[in-house]
Order: C-alpha cells, then structure tokens, then sequence
C-alpha cells in the first residue's frame, strides 16, 4: 500500500458520507480506513446532517474490498448485518511502508491505553471527534477527527497517510 485515507465517525450521515466518497475519487488511495461510528449518531450527538444510515450503507457497501474498518462505541451486531465488510473488529493491524499501523476507535484503545508500540509504529483512533497528529517518544499518534460531527470547534475531517508522510 502507498496510500490510504482515514476517517472516522460518520454517524450515519449521508451528505458527509458523500463528501468523504468524493474525496476518496478525487485522492485514490489503495485503502479506505474507517475507525468506528459508522452507522449511529449515539445519544450524545445531534443528529448529523442528512442522517440516513441506509444511504450510508448504499454508498459504503459497494467498496467492501478496499474497506478496513474497526468497530466504534456506537456500532452492534446489527450494524454488521446491513454492512458488507467487518464492523466488529475491537482493533486491527495494518503494514504501511515498514511501519505498524494499529487501528482502533479509541473507546477502549486510546493513547491512554495503549498497546504495546515500536519506534516508528503508528497509533490511529477515531472517537474523540478532534483531530490529532503528533509524534510521542517512540511512536506516532493520530486522529483523524470527524466526518460529521466534529467538536471542539475542529472542521469536518479526514486524513491521508502516503508513502511515509502524514
């Protein structure tokens, strides 16, 4: 892989669905990543704009081979029942150009409960909503923030990692 793009916590919002699909045409990167929250807004959120979950799944299920995702506070069973790829892994662990890359939404795997890391690995999560990008002693952490609801005055986000810049 020499590029992915990393979202997360789209909460059933179509219309920033679609937006996150335009960009994924535009960037064309080997992989979409999505980091939880895929579905559900939860009963903290507002709705998002355009909640429509079955819209949702419309647009992502066409694109089940080129998906990795990890399931988010808000996701259940029943989400993997409408989803055409795996919704319910609690994290997962990707290559990336020598690199280890380990996903999870960040409920229960954060930067505060970590997995062991090596120099150089990459921690992903989602969930907070507020994007993040920082180097830490031996690794790197990032957050892609928000598809939908972003907090903490942060925009609407994704990221992008290619080759081995960020």
């Amino acid at each position: 892989m020499k590029k992915i793009m990393i979202a997360s916590d789209i909460h059933g919002s179509a219309y920033y669905c679609r937006k996150l699909l335009e960009r994924y045409e535009a960037e064309k990167p080997d992989r979409l990543v999505l980091l939880g929250d895929i579905l559900y807004h939860g009963p903290r959120n507002d709705l998002p704009k355009e909640y429509a979950p079955k819209e949702v799944i419309a647009m992502l299920n066409p694109l089940r081979n080129e998906i990795i995702c990890v399931r988010g506070n808000c996701d259940t069973e029943v989400d993997q029942m409408v989803l055409d790829f795996n919704v319910l892994a609690e994290q997962a662990y990707l290559n990336f150009n020598d690199r280890s890359i380990i996903l999870a939404h960040g409920h229960k795997l954060d930067e505060k409960n970590m997995p062991a890391l090596k120099e150089g690995d990459i921690l992903l999560c989602g969930h907070t909503h507020i994007p993040k990008c920082e180097k830490r002693d031996n690794y790197i952490y990032m957050n892609p923030g928000s598809v939908s609801i972003p907090k903490e005055n942060s925009e609407h986000s994704y990221m992008i990692l290619e080759d081995k810049f960020y």
